[in-house]
């Protein structure tokens, strides 16, 4: 009889080990949504940022992406606004294809006596940009990034 109790705790054991983890994997939660803030206050750096964008989009396809500006940051989603490289518009447009959500500051436009028409059509206006990525953060859940 000794030998027959270790017997059955083995085949017991190996019954309930497939069961035991198929029941993990069930309770394993789904993988969160990627939600990222691109932080632009500086528009020198306003190329390189869309890079990363489209450099994040091809490595996350599904990532939300919110690029949010102020200060002298805006100056690329302005009319018109190009550098060496050219116009920022057609770059910012096929972002915008893929998601992106372009928003810009509104208490910089003011104070630069600037109104919401001044802006590409592809970027929204949001009241204060610095309030724009705090609540994206902490009401929203998005990961700050600061390119």
């Amino acid at each position: 009889m000794p030998r027959i109790f270790p017997a059955l705790l083995i085949t017991l054991l190996l019954t309930a080990a497939p069961l035991a983890h198929a029941a993990g994997r069930a309770a394993t939660p789904a993988a969160a949504e990627e939600k990222v803030v691109y932080h632009i206050n500086d528009a020198s750096v306003a190329r390189m940022a869309l890079v990363n964008v489209n450099n994040h989009l091809n490595a996350s396809p599904n990532a939300k992406i919110v690029v949010v500006t102020h200060g002298k940051g805006i100056d690329f989603l302005l009319n018109d606004a190009e550098d060496g490289k050219g116009a920022f518009a057609p770059v910012v447009a096929g972002l915008r294809e893929k998601g992106v959500d372009f928003r810009v500051c509104r208490n910089t436009l003011k104070g630069r006596n600037l109104g919401d028409d001044a802006v590409i059509m592809e970027a929204n206006v949001v009241p204060s940009g610095v309030a724009e990525v705090a609540k994206l953060q902490a009401q929203e859940g998005y990961v700050y990034l600061k390119p």
